[in-house]
C-alpha cells in the first residue's frame, strides 16, 4: 500500500480544510466551557438570592409536642430543660452561696 503521487495531491489540497475544521472544533470546546462556566455562575447567584424552602421535617416531633400541649403535659419541659435537669441545677445552686452584689462594683483604689 504505497502512497501514489495522485493521493498526495488530493491530501495536500484537503489539508487546509482539515486544519480549519480542527481549529473550529477547538474553539467550539472553549466556547462550550465558557458557556457552562457562565451558567454555573448564574445558578450560584440565583441560589444565593433565592429564599430556600424549608425542608420537610415530617410530622413526628411537632405532632407529639402539639398533642402534649393540648393535653397540658407540656409542663415537663420549661425553658428547654426537662424537669429532672432543672431540679439538679436547683440543688447545685443551693449548695453555693451567691452574693447579688458580686461582680457589680469595680474597686479602683488600687
Amino acid at each position: 500500500m504505497a502512497i501514489q503521487p495522485i493521493d498526495l495531491q488530493t491530501l495536500f489540497t484537503q489539508s487546509d480544510k482539515v486544519g480549519k475544521t480542527q481549529a473550529i472544533q477547538r474553539e467550539g470546546l472553549q466556547i462550550q466551557q465558557a458557556l457552562q462556566h457562565v451558567e454555573s455562575q448564574r445558578k450560584a447567584e440565583e441560589q444565593i438570592r433565592s429564599v430556600n424552602e424549608a425542608q420537610n421535617t415530617g410530622e413526628g416531633a411537632e405532632k407529639i409536642k402539639d398533642q402534649k400541649r393540648r393535653r397540658g403535659e407540656d409542663t415537663e419541659e420549661e425553658e428547654g430543660q426537662p424537669k429532672e435537669d432543672k431540679k439538679e441545677t436547683e440543688k447545685k445552686d443551693a449548695l453555693f452561696f451567691t452574693d447579688h452584689r458580686l461582680g457589680r462594683n469595680v474597686d479602683i483604689s488600687g
